[in-house]
């Protein structure tokens, strides 16, 4: 990137005859339906008639002057004013000899109270690195080579596909110790992760939030550049590079996107002309307590203009294959995290935010008109109905919603003794009941291990063999489940720290067997997650799934039958909960024949303690579990077992 300019050049005059903007284009913003809003505001280069520089537009409707300030004019106030485009609001101007890599920022006097401030740009394709915060003059110049992969995204999206996501920040996966702990670029990412992400066999990789943040301790959940990768790691082509790298390798992307708030800084979107702009006047609407940040004023037309044009932006511009909307919750109800008397009522007298829900229904129904092939995926952690159905059946319209219930459940039961499991089983069984309310994503994210709740393995119970041995079990009833899949980083090795955002994932740990073991097993369950349809096809339709014991508490275990459309390969899931072995323990199965053993998490290759069924067992003509053959099993300590008839390997 340019480095910013010790001495100022000779300031240009602006230029008012240039615009970008139509009169279609005004209509459109002041409506609410201009969502290629990002190609008109912000920052432009261009030649005009031979002269080089730079269009800016910024949206500041009760602004009375606004000047571009600048590395090209020293940061002067008032030598280079924009004029206001008509009444849109909205102020413009060109400035030859601007250029690439220029820092500059707007200064704003409103027209109330003499507020004057400078601002960043809302629209700015890439910022200074934190804790500097101007915008930098840009463009998205790329030659992309991910054809192949754009022209037929749509196959590895569907909800009858494998999808296996693995969440992961970007600043802490892998750090550079001999370079002051420096976390790698996005260029010396990609390969590395590409390669990575190919052997453990995921299908995606979804990074918490790229988008320009000033506060990294947010883990980019308070993010302010809504067009912006963040530099931290390098510019908008270096981004660019990471997603086409990942494309090529045959891995989606799915970026984190956060239209539920926004922080309160100075040089940020909040009180933007000297009005609250982007967010409530109201404090009861405008301060989220739980975050001490604000939230946007959905019912503006212009914000929906602003905020879709930022989804489609990622889309388009970046090639995500999804967007996963953070904290969807916090944007549904008026009440979330306040207390009586700190929130107002809507219009019906309701706790429901209705501005909230008719924009996710817009930004939805936006997404999929312009890019069938992607995926919506909703964070939303309580019972709002019907998230994932399409707006027009009255849902929100999201493709996918994660299922927060089954992740609390499963481990709150995981983190118990075994011997009093079995009084708590139905926190295994009660999801089956909903499963198939929502398109559902089984997460074990972020949200998992920080906070004081301890990693992953921390969280299961038993010494150290036991943890490890109940860790496997649980990713193995986790992928028989139905539903799609979801990592958090660290957590397919077994990192026994919390996660911290200002250290590397501890990769030192691989070098001992039980991590490295568990390591394989992350990997080869993906694989048959991948290769049999029964494990993915019907994720989201009751049709694929089948229970043949649910009841067995007493002895911990669940036994159940995935299936795909043809109903002719199913495979058959068997995971014991407590640490003693189960010997001679029948299971029902449709069908006679050879039953493999494909898959057993306690084999001696996965660090457990090697029993099993010698490769597969029989089927005897013995009916039980209402189906007319069964098998006798030996079902290992805190394992989880996968068979599949010989007869039907495909």
């Amino acid at each position: 990137m340019k480095k910013a300019q010790t001495a100022a050049k000779k300031p240009a005059p602006v230029h008012y005859d240039v615009s970008l903007l139509t009169d279609d284009d005004l209509h459109l913003f002041n409506e609410g339906s201009h969502f290629r809003l990002y190609e008109k505001l912000g920052s432009h280069l261009f030649a005009r008639e031979g002269i080089d520089g730079a269009y800016f537009a910024v949206w500041a409707p009760d602004a009375r002057e606004v000047y571009v300030i600048g590395d090209f004019n020293g940061w002067n106030k008032t030598s280079h004013p924009l004029q206001p485009k008509k009444q849109s609001g909205i102020w413009e101007g060109f400035i030859p000899g601007v250029g690439r890599g220029d820092n500059y920022k707007y200064h704003i006097c409103s027209r109330f109270h003499g507020y004057k401030v400078d601002k960043t740009d809302p629209f700015a394709l890439l910022f200074e690195v934190p804790p500097k915060t101007s915008s930098i003059v840009w463009d998205l110049a790329y030659t992309w080579g991910d054809g192949k992969w754009m022209a037929n995204r749509g196959d590895g999206n569907r909800s009858d596909r494998p999808m296996s996501i693995y969440e992961m920040h970007l600043g802490s996966w892998r750090r550079l110790p001999q370079e002051q702990d420096r976390p790698l670029s996005y260029r010396e990412l990609a390969p590395e992760l590409a390669e990575y992400m190919q052997k453990m066999n995921f299908t995606h990789v979804e990074f918490l939030p790229v988008m320009e943040h000033p506060f990294y301790g947010s883990w980019g959940y308070e993010s302010l550049g809504f067009f912006a990768p963040t530099s931290r790691y390098g510019s908008p082509q270096d981004f660019m590079y990471l997603v086409d790298c990942l494309h090529q390798h045959g891995i989606g992307v799915i970026l984190d996107w956060v239209p539920a708030h926004f922080p309160s800084d100075e040089h940020g979107l909040g009180y933007f002309d000297g009005t609250y702009l982007f967010e409530h006047a109201d404090p009861r609407q405008r301060i989220h307590p739980d975050w001490d940040s604000l939230v946007f004023n959905y019912g503006r037309r212009e914000l929906q203009s602003f905020l879709i044009s930022s989804a489609l932006f990622w889309l388009r511009e970046y090639h995500a294959d999804g967007l996963r909307v953070d904290a969807v919750a916090s944007m549904l109800y008026l009440d979330y995290g306040r207390k009586e008397g700190e929130w107002i009522p809507n219009k019906y007298g309701g706790k429901e935010n209705v501005e909230a829900i008719a924009f996710l229904r817009r930004f939805n129904e936006e997404i999929y008109k312009s890019h069938p092939e992607v995926q919506t995926i909703a964070e939303e952690s309580t019972d709002w109905p019907m998230v994932s159905r399409p707006t027009y059946a009255g849902g929100l319209g999201f493709g996918m919603k994660w299922d927060m219930g089954w992740m609390h459940d499963t481990l709150s039961y995981m983190s118990k003794d075994p011997i009093h499991r079995k009084y708590h089983h139905n926190q295994l069984t009660f999801r089956l009941i909903y499963a198939y309310n929502e398109n559902f994503v089984l997460p074990l994210s972020h949200d998992e291990v920080v906070h004081g709740k301890g990693s992953l393995i921390r969280q299961m119970s038993g010494d150290d063999w036991q943890r490890f041995a109940n860790l496997r079990l649980l990713y193995g009833y986790m992928y028989g489940q139905p539903g799609k899949k979801l990592l958090f980083m660290g957590g397919e090795f077994g990192q026994w720290d919390e996660w911290y955002h200002e250290q590397s994932l501890h990769w030192h740990l691989l070098e001992y067997p039980l991590h490295a073991s568990l390591q394989r097993w992350v990997e080869d369950l993906n694989k048959l997650y991948r290769n049999e349809r029964a494990l993915h096809q019907l994720d989201f339709d009751p049709a694929g799934f089948e229970w043949v014991d649910s009841n067995d508490s007493q002895n911990s275990v669940l036994s159940f039958m995935r299936k795909d459309r043809s109903k002719e390969s199913p495979v058959l899931i068997v995971c014991n909960f407590t640490p003693a072995p189960r010997y001679n323990y029948r299971a029902g199965v449709p069908s006679g024949g050879f039953w493999r053993e494909v898959l057993n998490s306690d084999a001696r290759e996965y660090g457990g303690s090697g029993q099993g069924n010698m490769g597969g067992v029989e089927a005897s003509p013995i009916p039980f579990h209402g189906r007319p053959y069964s098998l006798n099993l030996t079902v290992p300590p805190l394992g989880a077992m996968f068979f599949k008839c010989k007869g039907n390997d495909k």
